[in-house]
């Protein structure tokens, strides 16, 4: 009796996980090696999984600036976000600057989406978009959440036209972006390909407010 039990038990715990697996799609990965001011810094990895309607976004980033052979900015950054649809779920981002470590949490509860940053807590909206690059729907916002400094943004968007990027070694025709918000100045690249239905996100570029440019280049 026991083993049946049991035996049954794995087949419906197998047949969950076939469900599972069956309704999922292959993993989304962006690395990129960042450059600032031509000068690679570091990587940084988006990598997105899909299943049943749930999407889960990990975000690592890796830099190191140095002077004179000496390390003059170190920078780590990892971040979990999940998602319902184009709705943030929930956020867990951690950031090292030098020695300097900032903490963002947060969660949807109820009909509100509670966010914890800095010691304090912030009630925003139900559905709540991060900077999320990986998805072209930012573009139609004008709010987003910033995942390091827990900073709820307003933000302006500005279509800059089609123009010809490398990417990996080849020459593609992209749609060129704008972001402002507060002191960032983002701009993004995404395919224009008519045949493909979702653009993809392919470069970004942004502008420190002291000049300095980073560039994310897909490798």
């Amino acid at each position: 009796m026991t083993k049946n039990v049991s035996l049954k038990i794995i087949q419906v715990c197998l047949g969950i996980t076939l469900t599972l697996f069956s309704s999922s799609t292959p993993a989304k990965e962006w690395p990129f090696t960042v450059y600032l001011d031509g000068k690679e810094i570091g990587q940084h990895r988006f990598s997105l999984n899909e299943a049943n309607g749930l999407r889960e976004l990990t975000s690592q980033a890796k830099f190191n600036v140095k002077f004179l052979f000496i390390n003059a900015y170190q920078y780590q950054h990892t971040a979990n976000e999940r998602w319902q649809g184009d709705c943030l779920s929930s956020l867990d981002a951690s950031t090292k600057e030098n020695r300097e470590i900032t903490l963002v949490k947060g969660r949807m509860k109820e009909r509100s989406f509670l966010l914890e940053a800095a010691k304090k807590t912030e009630i925003l909206p139900a559905c709540v978009m991060t900077f999320a690059y990986w998805n072209p729907k930012i573009l139609s916002q004008n709010k987003l959440l910033n995942p390091q400094t827990g900073e709820w943004l307003e933000v302006k968007i500005k279509a800059l036209g089609v123009e010809p990027i490398e990417v990996k070694g080849q020459t593609v025709s992209a749609e060129r972006y704008r972001i402002d918000a507060s002191k960032l100045q983002i701009e993004l690249w995404y395919s224009a390909d008519k045949a493909i239905t979702e653009k993809k996100w392919l470069a970004l570029k942004s502008t420190t407010p002291e000049g300095y440019e980073i560039f994310y280049k897909l490798r």
